[in-house]
């Protein structure tokens, strides 16, 4: 148990809305935002890779499908890993949990940045197949131990909220939470294409290397892709280098600022929260309660079979928009490819917000309604994209792109809600788990799929691709609208034990 701060928190002024001590709210919003700026530093050290992709293909040859294989197999990882720690999270320490997650993630980052290194001390070789081949593996396996890591951030974190905010708050106030995705994702956008685009070595002056450069992208050596990776390389490593520092400055943030649950402060527990089944709290009674809340839960299931196919969507974006956006049909710059990115998890970040109020003050905290209505919003944003005329170049698509992540991350983030209090408190972490396993399924279509099919077709794939995602958000909307009417996860634990 956390000790009791030197200050009382059982100071008797009152808020007359809530009927909770101001002290109370204060710890509540600590929580929320430090472990938001927590969350959103795990995004720099977790989606950096995607930046690093344009880079290492252009100057090391590694394929599209190499790519795509590598971010399947890790996106399932990430998946099963987020699952396990969700179960773990329900009985861990919080503070303990995400400390030791993202201190593993920025050390593996450091790591990242001296793989080509690696690969020249195992074979003795710079450059040929079997230095590419060594290359590869280092990158898979720093990838898959990095993201055996990174779920440990997000269990940890949900298990801190759905002990500090209230069911009947928990869509608003997890809303404007979720935004660290998005504040991360955004952050991390700008910084690595900046660097991507701003550091590095200039050897465009060398035409062995414009040349080889020329002949990984299977492009003529005049294209302005081939000339923006010859004058920034070796840019990649600070893609990595950079956010593991910024992930220093997480862990000791999160470990100074949060506290793992009201009760550890000396605060009451929520109300509201303890149902009949509460009483039995052995490793026993918890099993047999995630059991039933979680596992045997129909609505559990068909919230992560919605949410594979939002994430089918927002992965196809986010992983392959810098490559697609660099080196496919749009021709952007790295730093415009950066900021577009940017756009999309910046307009996430309003939508977010929006959809929790949304769903808590319109549709009674019934966060797969709106999650339903909004996927099929999020089909029409991509048609509305896929018709823009690429003469309207960069802005018109920026907006574009903003729109889609404005509708899309209302579901991504209702999910989520909508899972934890169906399972209630006590399971809450295991049952985003198990949402963010099989969610997670989405890196076979995005990784492997995505990347053999760019490599096959080109321009051409890319071409269709907005129409396909609309399709998915579709069916992805429909598994929404088949739990339209479930039930309160508090009220149906206590149905259960009747």
């Amino acid at each position: 148990m956390e000790p009791t701060p030197s200050v009382k928190p059982f100071v008797r002024i009152h808020d007359e809305d809530t009927g909770k001590t101001k002290w109370f709210l204060s710890w509540q919003w600590q929580v929320i935002l430090t472990s938001m700026i927590g969350y959103s530093i795990f995004y720099f050290v977790r989606k950096n890779f995607a930046f690093a992709m344009p880079a290492l293909g252009a100057e090391y040859g590694i394929t599209n499908k190499s790519f795509g294989i590598i971010l399947s197999l890790v996106g399932i990882i990430y998946g099963v890993s987020k699952f396990l720690n969700g179960i773990i999270a329900d009985r861990a320490n919080a503070r303990w949990h995400f400390a030791i997650g993202l201190s593993a993630s920025v050390v593996i980052n450091f790591l990242f940045g001296w793989t080509a290194d690696l690969s020249h001390w195992i074979t003795g070789q710079e450059s040929g197949p079997d230095f590419i081949n060594a290359f590869v593996m280092a990158i898979a396996v720093l990838l898959v131990m990095n993201n055996i890591a990174q779920g440990s951030g997000f269990a940890p974190c949900n298990r801190l909220l759905v002990h500090w905010i209230p069911p009947k708050e928990l869509a608003s106030k997890l809303s404007i939470w979720n935004t660290a995705h998005s504040v991360g994702g955004a952050l991390v956008s700008i910084l690595c294409g900046s660097i991507i685009g701003g550091m590095g070595v200039n050897l465009s002056s060398d035409t062995s290397v414009v040349a080889r450069i020329a002949e990984n992208l299977g492009k003529d050596v005049t294209d302005q892709a081939v000339i923006t990776a010859a004058e920034h390389v070796g840019a990649w490593q600070w893609c990595f280098w950079i956010p593991a520092i910024i992930g220093l400055a997480g862990v000791v943030l999160m470990w100074f600022s949060v506290r793992d649950t009201p009760k550890s402060v000396g605060l009451p527990e929520l109300e509201g929260t303890k149902t009949e089944m509460d009483d039995n709290d052995t490793a026993a009674g918890y099993k047999e309660f995630v059991s039933k809340m979680v596992f045997k839960n129909p609505v559990i299931w068909m919230l992560a079979i919605a949410d594979l196919f939002v994430y089918v969507v927002r992965f196809a974006i986010f992983d392959w928009g810098p490559k697609f956006m660099t080196q496919g049909a749009q021709a952007f710059t790295p730093k415009e490819a950066g900021w577009a990115v940017a756009c999309f998890e910046i307009f996430g970040i309003i939508g977010m917000v929006v959809s929790g109020f949304v769903t808590d003050k319109l549709f009674k905290s019934k966060g797969q309604r709106v999650s339903a209505i909004w996927m099929v919003a999020t089909a029409a944003a991509l048609l509305l994209l896929w018709a823009l005329p690429k003469s309207w170049g960069f802005i018109p698509y920026c907006i574009g792109l903003g729109l889609v992540g404005f509708i899309l991350y209302g579901p991504q983030t209702l999910a989520g809600v909508t899972a934890a209090n169906m399972a209630t408190k006590k399971a809450a972490s295991a049952a985003v788990g198990l949402v963010g396993l099989v969610s997670y399924g989405a890196n076979l279509f995005t990784g492997i799929g995505i990347g053999w099919y760019a490599d096959r077709y080109g321009d051409a794939f890319w071409s269709y691709l907005y129409p396909v995602l609309a399709v998915v958000s579709l069916i992805g909307a429909l598994f929404f609208a088949l739990t339209w009417n479930a039930k309160n996860g508090y009220e149906r634990a206590n149905e259960i034990k009747r």
